[in-house]
């Protein structure tokens, strides 16, 4: 089973500066609405067979072109919204880097428990649950290899990526997750294999369509010459 995480395209609250998470009626930006026109043409002929997705708004119409170019109806997972950042929320990031728990959430992400709010390590087992439970899910609903797409945000991203990768959630900050970039996390019996981290090209094609099994190889697992970590940032 792979999944392709997409972040939200780029929000009114990007441009601003300004920590949205769960504030109702962010949207995209001029920007950030073309991005998610463009994703029908990045996604190209891959067969995606379902959407799930963040309910907040930026979401929803990141997904929409697609959804509908594609003939399906996301689901909306609570599990997939952005971190409850408390009363961080709606507040400018110049005001932020002078908390003494910035520099928690940037060194030890953690142990960042936001005022009010949720902690990052809450965020990573929430998102990654959701993750693999629509990954089972459409295993047995399809019974085959399936390529299915989770849209979601940065923090939430990065903390799947961190668990795919095996690495401590303190080390998260060291992953990209830009505006209406996919990630891809192809899941098997064996382990996780990260094929792409933050692509902003022009197409997602390599190594997303599902291969047959090789005589010695066990079903579900990958060859080792895919066993790669790849990316674009172009």
């Amino acid at each position: 089973m792979t999944v392709i995480l997409l972040r939200h395209g780029r929000s009114t609250a990007n441009t601003s500066h300004t920590l949205a998470g769960r504030t109702a009626g962010v949207d995209l930006d001029e920007k950030g609405r073309e991005q998610a026109a463009a994703l029908v043409d990045r996604i190209g002929e891959l067969p995606i067979r379902a959407i799930v997705r963040s309910p907040l708004l930026r979401c929803r119409r990141t997904v929409e072109p697609l959804a509908a170019a594609l003939g399906l109806e996301p689901v909306v997972d609570d599990r997939l919204i952005e971190v409850d950042y408390g009363a961080w929320t709606g507040r400018k990031l110049s005001e932020l880097v002078k908390e003494p728990l910035w520099a928690v959430v940037q060194q030890q992400p953690s142990a960042a428990v936001f005022p009010d709010g949720e902690g990052l390590a809450q965020v990573q087992a929430r998102a990654v649950a959701a993750v693999r439970e629509h990954d089972r899910r459409l295993a047995e609903e399809h019974g085959a290899d399936v390529l299915w797409l989770a849209c979601s945000h940065g923090d939430v991203i990065k903390a799947v990526l961190a668990d795919a990768l095996g690495t401590h959630l303190d080390s998260f900050q060291r992953i990209g997750a830009d505006p209406a970039s996919m990630s891809v996390i192809r899941y098997t019996a064996v382990r996780p294999f990260v094929m792409h981290v933050n692509h902003t090209g022009a197409q997602l094609t390599a190594g997303l369509l599902p291969k047959p099994a090789q005589p010695d190889q066990p079903q579900g697992d990958i060859p080792a010459e895919d066993a790669v970590v790849g990316g674009s940032t172009e």
